[in-house]
């Protein structure tokens, strides 16, 4: 039996035969290991077991269309690569995302590919191995001769079979999926499903057909959509609050982006001490706006999508990050451009990451924003960066030579990225004060120390905003983008926050999903307010307070301070919390509803709940759709509210930032509202930070680096024929 099962390897088909086999026992153990793919019944794990075999059948059956051994052999390891690769790829954005990659993310891969090198290491498990350990060896085999080329040849009849074998296979999978999960890939509204039902490589097939109908369906796109969605969106607009619209108007904005920061770090404390001191005390602060039910509302994009949501008013695609896929051609009516139009504002962003992350260079543009400086306007030393780029107390520390050039009122974002998973931190950075925990969870003790730093780097901004005398004049939004811990980890995490590892349910995992929202103004008359909200809602809040209508933008959010605000948000996969309800997936599908005050599932519903989860449900539904048929048709290339002016993304030129605002300021003179021309010298030297790099390199807050500060790049523009004054106005 041994040697006719070795003798049988030694031949096309038995080497075919064995990369099937292998494929298929590490493919099945990756779903056990590391998918949570709510597998339920024997039937179920049956069609999952069975899942692999047709389509890599039908992939590896490609070799035996080559007539040359050795081409055949390699056309077939090739594709057992290639599957694997596929395969490794979906874990570790498992890992990440606890999703699977959609084809438009694969596409847009290039986009968002810059600093993502080190977050790839720290998801690496040691069983990661066992994926290529089949490929290794068999490679070695053949090059050592134990596995020998067959030379036999085949026609066209013995690889037409092994096909067709592949393709019954996979007809009987799709059929026994139907029959568990009628309509299953009519009705999608989780990828998990088809993957757990039909595999990776259908799934994906089954992603990329859908992704170019989409393409279609957004070629064909027309104005009776964009008709349907303004009168959808005007049932957002929502009488305004006399006691705080107007408020700030004429304000200096600034966002500050607080990277994969969650609310229960807020008046948190780890080992007798707060994790975050000083945001605690701006969010209980009589002159800050806060809500402690704010949830992030992002999907696949994360930061891009809170952003994207920040900056618009709109969601997110279900299918992939809209900067990246969509970004760098649709038409926008974001706050930068608003604001210019209505309030002469300038605008900026600062970053510590590379511009061309999650496609921001060209989405900027589009948006309006006149500046983006990103990681080659700061520091080039390699000390001064850690994980995703340049760290938070430098980004802020070497920010203020450009801020105090910008011309007033303006609106910026500072976007941080320290507290970013994987958490890491060079250990002169850590306050060795602060004791963090001692779970068995290295990225759970590492949040909080980055968490940590965060908070100083802020208190550091804050100090100068005062000095300065910024302040004053300014509107200081604080926001969280999204999640830092992932729901694999909230069971660990539970005791920390006061809950218990044994009763931790999805409810708990939603309830984690609240992020910080603050608004703080020294004028302003704060408090902590209850209402469910979501980052839809921001830009809405945000224009109120400065005095601005949104009544003929087309925005899925509402002004949270109105009287008649409704509170409640959907997510991106479809849950939906109110002030009485948690529902995911949707009652009657896939999930559960909870009581959101005491945290007990809803078993037995009254006819006044089931109405008015129905409600809720449909109107989540809505607002996606309507969201996702405006931005995937591109539809706001259709429509111009009146007083705003479309952007013309050409007019800025984020490689020369710095020689433009010197040019605004020289043509200015005395009209300059620039902080540096209000103090006749820079204020760098207000700018307190004990961040250790800086030691003895002061001149790195004040000097402007002499790649970015040089006449060279506006030579090299004024090459190519752009007039850059254009950016000025």
């Amino acid at each position: 039996m041994k040697n006719k099962l070795l003798n049988f390897i030694q031949t096309r088909t038995g080497f075919f035969s064995l990369l099937i086999f292998l494929f298929a026992v590490k493919y099945i153990f990756a779903m056990y290991h590391d998918f949570s793919l709510g597998l339920t019944d024997p039937y179920q794990h049956f069609i999952m077991w069975i899942s692999p075999f047709g389509s890599a059948i039908l992939l590896f059956s490609i070799g035996f269309y080559f007539s040359k051994p050795l081409v055949s052999y390699c056309v077939m390891l090739f594709m057992d690569f290639a599957n694997t690769g596929l395969l490794f790829a979906n874990i570790l954005y498992y890992r990440q995302f606890s999703d699977f990659i959609t084809v438009k993310t694969i596409v847009n891969t290039g986009k968002v590919a810059p600093g993502l090198g080190k977050s790839a290491v720290a998801m690496l498990h040691p069983s990661d191995l066992l994926l290529w350990l089949d490929l290794i060896i068999i490679i070695a085999l053949l090059i050592a001769r134990k596995i020998k080329i067959a030379q036999k040849s085949y026609g066209l009849l013995t690889p037409f079979a092994i096909t067709s074998v592949g393709a019954f296979v996979l007809v009987a999978n799709i059929f026994l999926a139907e029959t568990s999960r009628p309509r299953l890939l009519g009705t999608t509204f989780d990828r998990s499903y088809i993957v757990k039902y039909l595999g990776i490589d259908t799934y994906t097939v089954y992603d990329g057909i859908k992704n170019e109908q989409t393409e279609q369906v957004n070629r064909n796109a027309n104005t009776a959509d964009l008709n349907k969605i303004l009168s959808y969106t005007k049932q957002n607009k929502l009488p305004k609050n006399s006691t705080y619209y107007g408020v700030a108007k004429g304000k200096n904005v600034i966002v500050i982006h607080l990277e994969s920061f969650q609310q229960f770090l807020l008046n948190l404390k780890v080992n007798g001490k707060e994790v975050t001191p000083f945001l605690n005390s701006i969010y209980h602060n009589q002159h800050t706006l806060s809500f402690d039910n704010f949830y992030h509302q992002v999907g696949i994009g994360r930061t891009s999508d809170a952003e994207n949501m920040l900056e618009t008013a709109t969601y997110g695609i279900s299918d992939g990050s809209l900067f990246t896929a969509l970004g760098g051609s649709n038409t926008f009516q974001a706050a930068p451009q608003i604001l210019r139009e209505h309030g002469k504002y300038t605008s900026a962003v600062f970053h510590g990451n590379v511009g061309s992350f999650w496609n921001r260079d060209d989405v900027y543009k589009n948006m309006g924003y006149n500046y983006f400086f990103d990681q080659n306007y700061f520091s080039h030393d390699k000390s001064d960066r850690i994980g995703y780029g340049v760290k938070d107390k430098l980004m802020f520390a070497e920010s203020i030579k450009y801020l105090e050039r910008m011309q007033q009122p303006f609106y910026t974002k500072f976007i941080t990225l320290t507290n970013h998973t994987p958490f890491e931190m060079d250990d002169e950075d850590l306050d060795h004060n602060f004791k963090t925990t001692e779970t068995s969870d290295k990225s759970i003790n590492n949040y909080f120390e980055t968490a940590h730093y965060l908070d100083q780097a802020i208190q550091e901004f804050f100090t100068y905003l005062k000095k300065s005398g910024l302040i004053k004049n300014t509107m200081v939004v604080i926001y969280g983008d999204h999640y830092g811990l992932t729901n694999s980890e909230n069971e660990t995490l539970a005791p920390i926050v006061g809950e218990s590892s044994d009763t931790w349910n999805n409810y708990n995992n939603v309830q984690m999903q609240r992020v910080p929202f603050m608004i703080y103004s020294p004028d302003l008359k704060g408090g902590i307010r209850h209402e469910v909200a979501g980052e839809i809602d921001v830009l809405p809040t945000l224009l109120h307070l400065l005095g601005i209508s949104n009544h003929n933008y087309i925005q899925f959010g509402s002004d949270l301070l109105s009287p008649a605000y409704k509170p409640w948000v959907v997510f991106r996969n479809g849950t939906i919390v109110s002030q009485k309800y948690i529902i995911i997936g949707g009652k009657g599908q896939k999930g559960v509803v909870y009581d959101r005050q005491s945290g007990k599932e809803i078993v037995n519903f009254t006819r006044q709940e089931e109405i008015e989860i129905a409600q809720l449900a449909k109107a989540g539904k809505k607002s996606l759709k309507y969201s996702d048929l405006l931005n995937n048709h591109n539809l706001l290339r259709f429509y111009t509210p009146t007083g705003f002016k479309p952007v013309d993304p050409d007019q800025f030129d984020y490689l020369t930032n710095f020689q433009q605002m010197e040019g605004i300021r020289d043509q200015l003179q005395a009209k300059s509202t620039a902080l540096i021309s209000k103090y006749h010298k820079s204020t760098t030297g207000l700018y307190k930070t004990d961040a250790p790099e800086l030691n003895g390199r002061h001149e790195e807050i004040t000097d402007i680096p002499e790649s970015v500060s040089g006449n060279h790049l506006i030579e090299k523009k004024n090459k190519s024929g752009k007039n850059n004054k254009k950016a000025y106005n």
